[in-house]
C-alpha cells in the first residue's frame, strides 16, 4: 500500500479529502460522487466490517506506524495520504486530533423499503430532519434501544454524511435503512404497521399510554426542529403522540426525544 506524503493542496488525488467541511454541508441530502468518509477508528472499522470498500486513506503521520498500522493492512492496496498536521487541517478543512484517520469509501448499494423492513417490528420514520449530528445521534439511538430499521423522507439529510457518520459511531452499518421516494405511507400500512407520529396536538396519547408498547408493529414518525411533522404525515398517522413534560416545557430536541420514544415503544418480549 502506498504511502502518499501530501506536497499539493490543489492534487486531483487529494481531492476526496478536500474541503470536508465546505463541500459535504453544502450538501445533506445527495450523496456526492458515490463516495462517503468513515471518520476515527470506530467508524472505520464498523464500516469496514459491515463490508463497505475503501478507496483511500487519510491519516495522522504518527499513527501510520502505531494504531493505524492494522487499518492500513486492512484496507488492501489503496493509497495513504499523510503529512503534517497543519496540511492536513488545510486539505480537510478542521484538525484531525481524535478522528485521526478518515477512510473515503464506496457507497453501498441503497436498499429498498420493502428490503429494509422486512422482519422489523419497530421502525423509525425521519421526516424532513437536515441537520447531519441530530440523523446521527437517532440512528444510535435506534441501534441501542430496539429499532429495527430507519426509513428517511426524501427531504432528511444523508446518514452516511460525514458528521451523521461520525455521531452515530457506526451504527448507520448496523440498522437497516432506506429512503422513502414520496410521503405516502400506504405501503408501511399495507405491511401491517401503525404509525405513531410524535407532534404536539390536543387530544393526542401521552407515550406512556400502555397500548403503543403492545402494537405488534409500530412506526415511530419524527420530524424536524422547528415545524415538525408534515400535516400531510399526521393524517396518516393511526395514532399521535406526546412525551409527557413539566411544566413551562413543550418539548425536547428531535435526537433526544427519538431516544426516549424507542426505549418506550420497545418490544417487550
Amino acid at each position: 500500500m502506498p504511502i502518499v506524503e501530501i506536497q499539493d493542496l490543489s492534487a486531483p488525488e487529494t481531492a476526496l479529502f478536500s474541503r470536508l467541511t465546505d463541500a459535504q454541508l453544502r450538501s445533506r441530502q445527495e450523496p456526492e460522487k458515490g463516495i462517503f468518509i468513515a471518520e476515527g477508528p470506530k467508524v472505520t472499522w464498523a464500516a469496514l466490517n459491515a463490508g463497505c470498500e475503501p478507496v483511500a486513506l487519510l491519516m495522522r503521520r504518527k499513527f501510520l506506524d502505531g494504531l493505524g498500522a492494522e487499518i492500513i493492512r486492512r484496507c488492501g492496496d489503496i493509497p495513504v495520504y499523510t503529512g503534517d498536521d497543519e496540511a492536513l487541517a488545510d486539505l480537510t478543512g478542521f484538525r484531525l486530533q481524535r478522528s485521526w484517520v478518515l477512510c473515503a469509501m464506496r457507497r453501498p448499494a441503497p436498499r429498498s423499503v420493502e428490503t429494509a423492513i422486512r422482519g422489523a417490528r419497530r421502525v423509525a420514520l425521519l421526516e424532513g430532519i437536515t441537520e447531519p449530528s441530530n440523523v446521527g445521534a437517532i440512528f444510535r439511538s435506534a441501534a441501542a434501544l430496539g429499532a429495527d430499521a430507519v426509513l428517511l423522507s426524501p427531504t432528511c439529510c444523508d446518514p452516511l454524511h460525514r458528521r451523521a457518520v461520525r455521531v452515530c459511531m457506526g451504527a448507520v452499518f448496523q440498522v437497516p435503512w432506506a429512503r422513502l421516494e414520496s410521503g405516502d405511507l400506504t405501503a408501511l400500512k399495507t405491511a401491517g404497521f401503525q404509525i405513531a407520529g410524535l407532534a404536539l396536538r390536543d387530544n393526542c396519547l401521552s407515550l406512556d399510554d400502555p397500548l403503543l408498547p403492545c402494537l405488534p408493529k409500530l412506526v415511530i414518525a419524527l420530524g424536524t426542529e422547528d415545524t415538525g411533522l408534515t400535516e400531510e404525515t399526521i393524517r396518516q398517522c393511526d395514532h399521535i403522540v406526546k412525551i409527557p413534560m413539566a411544566a413551562g416545557i413543550d418539548s425536547l430536541n428531535v435526537a433526544a426525544a427519538a431516544a426516549v420514544a424507542f426505549w418506550q415503544l420497545r418490544r417487550r418480549d
